[in-house]
C-alpha cells in the first residue's frame, strides 16, 4: 500500500475546508485517508483532533459564504461574560441574512436575521458579529440581569496595562442606536429594558448582579468605582458605594484568593476603615443567596445617622 503523503504544515492541526484542501493540492483520495475525518459538509479535521472553538469557528465560517459567527459562539470568542451553562458550549451559532438559504449543518445552530452595515466584523480570521450586535442577539436568549451584565462589560473602560484594548467595546448611546435600527427584532423589549440599566464602572458580572439586587430591594442606586478621594486616580476604590454616606461595598470574586490580590485587598480595606467609611465585602455565598443578606446590611447602614 502506498504510504499516505503528509498534510501541508498549515493544515496538520486545524479543521479546514474543501476549498483550502484544493488550494493545497490535496486530491479527493487524500481527503478519504484514515488520518482525516469529515466534520460536516465541505469540512475536514485531522483524526483525533481536540476540539478548539476558534479553529472550528473559523472553518465553519469559511465553509459558509455570506454567514458569520454569532450569538453564544461570538460571545465566547470575544471573551464576553456568559452564564455558567453556556461558558463551555461547543455548539456553534451561525447567522445569515434572509436573502441566503438557511444554515443546515450538524452541530451548528443557524439564525436568519436582519443585519445592518457595521454589525459584523473580521476578528482574527473569523467573520463575526460585533460585540454590540452579539449583545443584542443574546438579549433574546438570556434573563434580563444577564443581558445587563454583558452590557456593563461592553461599556466598561478597560484597565490600562492589563488589557489589549484601550477603549470600551461600545457606549450606551451606541447600544441605544442599535436598538433603534431593529425595532421589531425578537428580544427587543428585553434589550430596551436592559439598556436602561447598563452602567459604566462594573468590572464583573457579580458586581452588576449586586447593584441590581440593591436596587430591586428598594435601596438607592449605588455609585460605581467609588474612591476615598473623589477624582484621585491613585486613591483606593471600592466596587460600589454611597459617597455621601461614606459607605463602600466590595465584591470579592475568585481572583481575590491569590496571595498577591489578598495583600492588595487588605491594604485597600485598611484605607477605607482608616478614613472612617463603613465597609462591606460580599462574595459568591452572598450571590447564591441573591444578595438578600447584603441588601439587609446595606439598608441598615443607610438608616444609621
Amino acid at each position: 500500500m502506498r504510504p499516505v503523503s503528509p498534510l501541508p504544515a498549515h493544515l496538520e492541526t486545524i479543521p479546514f475546508t474543501v476549498a483550502e484542501a484544493r488550494a493545497a493540492s490535496l486530491s479527493r483520495g487524500r481527503l478519504r485517508s484514515s488520518d482525516l475525518a469529515s466534520a460536516g459538509r465541505l469540512l475536514y479535521v485531522p483524526a483525533g483532533w481536540d476540539f478548539e472553538l476558534p479553529a472550528m469557528a473559523r472553518a465553519v465560517s469559511a465553509a459558509t459564504p455570506g454567514a458569520w459567527i454569532s450569538h453564544v459562539t461570538a460571545a465566547r470568542l470575544l471573551g464576553l461574560w456568559l452564564p455558567p451553562w453556556l461558558q463551555d458550549s461547543r455548539v456553534l451559532h451561525l447567522s445569515k441574512t434572509r436573502a441566503l438559504p438557511p444554515v443546515r449543518r450538524d452541530g451548528v445552530v443557524g439564525h436568519t436575521v436582519l443585519v445592518r452595515e457595521g454589525e459584523t466584523m473580521d476578528w482574527e480570521g473569523v467573520h463575526i458579529s460585533t460585540p454590540a450586535r452579539t449583545w443584542l442577539d443574546l438579549c433574546r436568549l438570556l434573563p434580563l440581569e444577564h443581558a445587563v451584565a454583558i452590557g456593563d462589560q461592553l461599556v466598561r473602560q478597560p484597565r490600562d496595562g492589563l488589557e489589549l484594548r484601550t477603549t470600551p467595546w461600545a457606549t450606551v448611546q451606541e447600544l441605544r442606536g442599535l436598538l433603534k435600527r431593529h425595532p421589531k427584532m425578537q428580544g427587543i423589549v428585553k434589550a430596551r429594558a436592559a439598556v436602561e440599566l447598563i452602567r459604566v464602572g462594573a468590572d464583573s458580572a457579580p458586581e452588576t448582579f449586586l447593584r441590581l439586587a440593591l436596587v430591586d430591594a428598594g435601596l438607592p442606586e449605588p455609585e460605581l468605582q467609588v474612591r476615598i478621594v473623589a477624582g484621585d486616580p491613585y486613591s483606593p476604590s471600592a466596587d460600589l458605594g454611597y459617597r455621601a454616606r461614606r459607605i463602600a461595598i466590595q465584591y470579592d470574586g475568585g481572583h481575590h484568593l491569590t496571595r498577591e490580590q489578598q495583600s492588595r485587598d487588605n491594604r485597600r480595606d485598611a484605607c477605607f476603615h482608616s478614613a472612617g467609611w463603613r465597609y462591606f465585602k460580599f462574595n459568591a455565598d452572598d450571590r447564591a443567596n441573591d444578595f438578600r443578606r447584603a441588601a439587609g446590611l446595606v439598608r441598615a447602614a443607610l438608616r444609621e445617622p
